[in-house]
């Protein structure tokens, strides 16, 4: 049977579902991005991405010109598509451990439009074992259809263009479906396709975004060690880097949050019946880095903010990105309002009612924290303005 699209796209408005449609459109294949956010969906009909993409709206414009991108919000596009990517995760409860109920009730939501001959990928990390679960999930439910997991390995805003780079990890239960799925890859990079079978991929995603965690973890801890003992971590970090290449990989101190790492690793320590020590520790390092803020500011201020307006500088999760899930800047801004007079939020690329300024926020605070080191603020130099303790975790300004 002919289909109408070669892919299908369920959560094809968001950050990994929309840049991978694209490209795949812009590939030759014909691709459907099914959501239900239609306010995003409206956007993208009119070839604007929702969300910052480094070459987004131009890849965007060029593959709805080609005509081989569609925006949709009907679910019986499912049924009309060779193959449906679904980039819906398993994201991590109150208490840490890992959540089903997501992606199992939108399956159940549109079961009757999955048919026989399809395969259906799935993107978005996953709790090692799901690959398995949603293959039986649909056979038990008496439908044909071929489960294979490929994971994304993508930095956030820069997917159009890693993607055409960057090695597909590819999975299946069987050698003729692994086959299929790396065709579809092979239409959108020139890099290799690297098969696995499915808990493998699963793992490989899991401890990828461990391994960067832990990695943040132990710069964050190096800095607060220095600090505790009144020292200035940057100059230990130049005279640990400074021409001596074994330390060049050694990332700076800063927080280490967004909707993936910290999630990641708490899936791989479910998975491990939480004997991963290194992850919950990276954890408590990581979260803990936003506490040792405000303590030290409180020890600064004789154990006591409440007098004290605090500005924060910057609410995404990173650098350059308009993208605030999971950021540590929403933590620091909670402690800070029970600790101190009032809490001054701005940032350049995530829009809020409540946010103000730069500028108010340089005028009328007392201490400014700066949690995500945007470009914006190098124009900054806090020399100009010494009514302003800057907490500057980066070390952006000296650098």
């Amino acid at each position: 049977m002919e289909r109408k699209f070669d892919l299908c796209v369920i959560g094809g408005a968001g950050h990994v579902g929309l840049p991978l449609g694209v490209v795949f459109a812009n590939s030759g294949v014909k691709t459907a991005l099914l959501d239900i956010n239609k306010d995003a969906l409206e956007k993208i009909r009119s070839g604007q991405f929702p969300f910052k993409e480094k070459g987004g709206d131009e890849a965007l414009r060029a593959a709805l010109e080609k005509g081989t991108l569609f925006p949709t919000d009907t679910a019986e596009t499912i049924g009309e598509a060779e193959f449906v990517l679904v980039v819906l995760g398993t994201p991590i409860d109150e208490y840490l451990s890992p959540e089903f109920g997501g992606i199992m009730q939108a399956l159940d939501g549109y079961i009757e439009h999955f048919r026989d001959g399809q395969i259906v990928i799935l993107r978005s990390t996953v709790y090692p074992g799901t690959t398995e679960k949603i293959q039986s999930y649909f056979l038990e439910r008496g439908k044909e259809v071929k489960v294979a997991f490929c994971p994304e390995r993508i930095t956030q805003g820069y997917a159009i263009e890693e993607t055409k780079v960057l090695p597909q990890i590819v999975s299946a239960f069987d050698e003729e479906t692994l086959g299929k799925v790396s065709d579809l890859f092979r239409k959108i990079t020139s890099a290799k396709i690297i098969s696995v079978a499915p808990i493998e991929a699963e793992l490989a995603k899991l401890f990828t975004n461990a391994w960067r965690y832990i990695r943040f973890a132990v710069p964050n801890q190096f800095f607060m060690i220095a600090e505790e003992h009144g020292l200035h971590y940057g100059n230990i970090e130049r005279a640990m880097k400074e021409d001596y290449a074994r330390n060049q990989d050694l990332p700076s101190p800063g927080f280490a949050a967004g909707p993936c790492l910290l999630k990641d690793t708490m899936q791989l320590a479910a998975f491990t019946n939480n004997n991963f020590w290194l992850g919950h520790a990276a954890m408590l390092v990581n979260q803990g880095l936003v506490n040792h803020v405000i303590e030290g500011l409180k020890r600064k201020y004789s154990n006591s903010l409440k007098d004290k307006t605090v500005g924060i500088l910057g609410m995404a999760f990173k650098a350059g990105s308009d993208d605030h899930r999971d950021s540590l800047s929403y933590k620091l801004q909670k402690i800070a309002h029970v600790e101190c007079r009032a809490v001054l939020c701005t940032d350049p690329h995530v829009k809020h009612e409540d946010f103000v300024s730069v500028e108010h926020v340089l005028k009328h605070a007392d201490i400014v924290i700066l949690a995500a080191p945007h470009t914006e603020y190098t124009s900054i130099n806090p020399k100009d303005h010494p009514h302003v303790h800057f907490v500057d975790i980066w070390n952006f300004w000296k650098k």
